[in-house]
């Protein structure tokens, strides 16, 4: 699976921006926890807060990491899966590859959940955030390889208005109809129904297969975004303005929606998707600008080695100790600063000892496909 990069052309920006994403989770959140318990700032306790998420309904910025690394691999289809069918290739093949894609991204995700050991059924978790990647990244493909634009906003749209209503008018047997706690909500209820093994939070997954559903529109309005930013016949600017007035827009949307039906990254909500959606277009639209358009590239440099093997860091835990080695590489630095920026410190090398590790590989032109 691992091989020499042979990717096409693609946008500096799109891979610093997903750089940026992975960066807040592959150990950057863990320096703000630090600075929060070491300085007790008020500024760094509410920094803090903004990386985790909220226990039901709300939203801080660390909802935002896993659904727009789902957007961005929408933006990257009309630049990948697009350009093989500008090429000639048959959508029947495509569809195979985004299948097969997909797949793998489920069986990483089992691998990321449980581990390589063979495990009962009942203790195995099915549900991962690879896994509703894979998934909603499949769908909203296959939805692109077989419609037009027109068709791909209308099945935007039918997906979070259809996943709104149905999750309005039933509910877990018990519960009145539109109930979104998480004991009475539908989707739920579905999973406890029929996913096997057990439920990140017991009674309902985070990642189960009904919120799925909706992942499938946070795909999909990447894909639209990818083609605009590929086909559209405005100037790059133009571009840029564009997407940070459609994602300000969206993120109104999703406030005034959630009065009826909360922004929810548990139950992936209708409007937890317009407000990720805007939010997504509004980075990205910024990165453009200053990256592709503006030429300043330099600076994203850093991101950018971790955007072109993000998975691989994500899986990397599996066979990389990499508290141990960040210990026996740095720890006498920690020693040294003594309390309480020992901890800070310590987290700032654990980033940059994974970064080493990315750099590495970006200098042997080796990056995880999937």
């Amino acid at each position: 699976m691992f091989q020499p990069s042979t990717a096409p052309q693609r946008l500096y920006s799109l891979d610093a921006l997903r750089g940026f994403d992975m960066f807040w989770i592959m150990g950057a959140e863990e320096i703000v926890h630090a600075m929060s318990k070491a300085t007790g700032s008020s500024f760094w306790q509410g920094f803090s807060e903004e990386l985790t998420h909220p226990a039901w309904n709300g939203f801080h910025f660390y909802d935002l990491i896993f659904p727009m690394f789902l957007f961005m691999a929408g933006v990257a289809t009309p630049y990948s899966v697009g350009r093989e069918l500008e090429k000639g290739a048959s959508r029947t093949a495509l569809l195979f590859r985004v299948i097969k894609r997909g797949l793998i991204l489920v069986l990483l995700g089992l691998i990321a959940n449980n581990g390589l050991n063979i495990q009962p059924i009942a203790e195995i978790r099915f549900g991962s955030v690879l896994g509703r990647i894979g998934l909603a990244y499949m769908f909203a493909n296959i939805i692109y390889l077989y419609t037009k634009e027109r068709g791909q906003i209308i099945w935007f749209w039918a997906l979070i208005i259809g996943y709104w209503l149905l999750l309005k008018f039933t509910s877990a047997p018990g519960f009145a109809p539109g109930d979104l706690t998480m004991e009475g909500n539908f989707a739920s209820y579905i999973d406890r129904l029929v996913l096997p093994g057990k439920l990140y939070l017991g009674i309902h997954d985070p990642e189960g297969l009904a919120s799925t559903i909706p992942a499938i529109s946070t795909g999909l309005l990447g894909i639209l975004t990818g083609n605009y930013l590929k086909h559209g016949t405005h100037t790059q600017t133009a571009k840029a303005l564009r997407m940070f007035i459609v994602g300000v827009f969206f993120v109104g949307m999703a406030h005034v929606w959630d009065l009826d039906f909360p922004i929810n990254k548990n139950l992936w909500s209708s409007s937890f998707v317009l407000n990720v959606g805007g939010y997504s277009l509004i980075l990205l639209s910024l990165f453009f600008y200053v990256i592709d358009v503006l030429g300043y590239k330099k600076w994203a440099f850093f991101f950018r080695i971790i955007g072109m093997n993000s998975i691989l860091i994500y899986m990397s835990g599996h066979f990389i100790e990499w508290e141990y080695t960040t210990n026996s590489t740095f720890g006498w630095l920690g020693q040294l600063i003594g309390n309480p920026y020992n901890i800070v410190i310590m987290s700032i090398c654990y980033v940059f000892v994974k970064w080493l590790f990315l750099y590495f590989m970006y200098r042997q032109k080796i990056f995880l496909k999937v």
